[in-house]
């Protein structure tokens, strides 16, 4: 399922950036500006309505309606109209699993200690580098999905719980970077993987950023250990100039 994230931002230009941003890496984004429309949005509500774009990705953006599922919250703490402490506290009191990053142009601690004593899951300094942001986003989104102990692709089955992976009741010997590509395509069946997605969750997850040619070898490696002819892959397959895609 595609993720939706609510945008609350009061300012035009970072909503439409943000909006460029997330959109580009395949999530639908509503936008809202004020703290009432925001927790109506969420909650549900006559404001849910009014949840809109701005700017040249108006059309790409999504309308908010009343009974919109969100996955994410990015959140300013200084609003034109109340503030984003209020948000939270309302979205975290009805729902707690949903995650709320902050975003701030301030670096100051009291902001930060509040935002993640309302129950904030992240927070996040203005100006942000995107990848960061991408990265925060989708460890959020990933961490609040209920887990499965048992994930399936082709004839693999991967233990979640204990980080292993067999073949026929045989194990397969991955590297914990391996393991982690391994499940990301795993929990993506079918879904166009592009490579800056794969880097941007390896990132997060490893602490370092993989570069272009160094994921090329993580991706060969890992073919040699779960294909059973690495030179035509049948579970991790090519999509030429776009990414990857794994098939169940």
């Amino acid at each position: 399922m595609t993720a939706r994230i609510l945008l609350v931002e009061d300012d035009p230009t970072i909503v439409e950036s943000l909006g460029e941003l997330l959109t580009g890496e395949g999530y639908l984004v509503d936008s809202v500006s004020t703290q009432t429309d925001a927790i109506e949005c969420v909650l549900g509500g006559a404001g849910a309505g009014r949840a809109a774009a701005t700017g040249a990705v108006a059309g790409q953006l999504a309308s908010a309606q009343t009974s919109a599922p969100y996955q994410l919250v990015l959140l300013d703490v200084t609003l034109a109209q109340g503030n984003g402490f209020a948000v939270c506290g309302a979205i975290k009191r009805e729902l707690p699993q949903l995650p709320v990053i902050f975003l701030t142009a301030s670096d100051d601690e009291f902001d930060t200690v509040t935002g993640i004593q309302m129950g904030a899951d992240d927070y996040v300094a203005k100006p942000f580098r995107p990848r960061e942001l991408l990265a925060r986003i989708a460890a959020a989104i990933r961490r609040s999905q209920p887990q499965t102990r048992l994930v399936h692709l082709g004839d693999l089955v991967i233990d979640t719980e204990r980080a292993h992976v067999e073949r026929n009741g045989r194990e397969l010997v991955l590297s914990a970077l391996e393991y982690r590509l391994l499940l990301l395509f795993a929990t993506n069946v079918g879904k166009l993987v592009t490579r800056e997605m794969i880097r941007n969750a390896l990132w997060d997850d490893a602490g370092t950023y993989i570069e272009e040619n160094t994921l090329s070898v993580y991706i060969k490696r890992l073919r040699n250990k779960v294909e059973s002819d690495s030179a035509n892959p049948q579970l991790i397959v090519t999509v030429r100039g776009l990414g990857y895609k794994a098939i169940g």
